[in-house]
This record gives C-alpha cells, structure tokens and sequence, in this order.
C-alpha cells in the first residue's frame, strides 16, 4: 500500500509549503482548510497530520464514491459519483478529508506534491 509518512525523529517547522503546495494542486488557492495535510501544533512540537489510508471514508460513502485502488491501496473519491455529503470527513480520524462548499470531497492520493514541497524532507512516500 502506498503512502504519505513523516519520516521518523524528524522535527516539522511548521512552514506550511506542505500544506500550501496540497491546496494549490486541488482547488489553485491556498487555503490551509483546504489541504489534505495539516500541520497540528506549531513551533518545536509541529507536526504534519497525513491520511493513513484506513477506508473509513470508503465504509460511511453510502454512494459508493471512494474505493481502493487495488494496485497502490490509495482510497481514491470517483468525483461523478461524490455528492458531497460529508459523511467521509466526519468519518476521517485523521482530520484530512476535504469538503469545499459545491465541490467532491477530497483526500490525499499519495502524489508526492507535499513531498517535493517539504524544506525539511521530512516527508516521504511509503510502500507499507
């Protein structure tokens, strides 16, 4: 399963180019309630909050909108059939589920974005 992780005993500066370079690529603003990154805390004891691909967003989507990729096992939302309910970002236990006013939710895919943004390279794509 592929995945976004911070890397172990690596402090975040809490800069937010993660969180900046995740909204700029879904929705072209940037808005940090709009990233599906968030950096919980600030100063010494930040740290970046990802999706850890648990499908609890796929189990409540009643339209059957999010389904796993059965080669990479990212949850992925199928925006035709998302009909922004909400349910998925209530589901979320980790807070990173998306849902701007007359748009689908969204949710990170592991693309890596947020990696190459990252100054400190505490960020990194897993294969778990």
């Amino acid at each position: 399963m592929k995945k976004l992780a911070v890397k172990k005993n690596e402090q975040c500066m809490a800069c937010l180019e993660c969180v900046r370079a995740c909204s700029n690529a879904f929705y072209k603003e940037f808005d940090p309630d709009l990233s599906c990154i968030q950096i919980v805390a600030k100063g010494a004891g930040a740290k970046p909050n990802t999706c850890i691909q648990c499908g609890k967003c796929a189990k409540v989507c009643e339209q059957g909108a999010i389904t796993q990729n059965p080669k990479t096992g990212v949850y992925m939302i199928n925006k035709k059939l998302c009909v922004s309910c909400g349910k998925c970002v209530e589901a979320c236990p980790m807070k990173v589920m998306v849902l701007k006013e007359g748009n689908p939710a969204s949710k990170c895919i592991a693309c890596g974005i947020c990696v190459k943004a990252c100054p400190m390279e505490i960020l990194e794509i897993v294969e778990k």
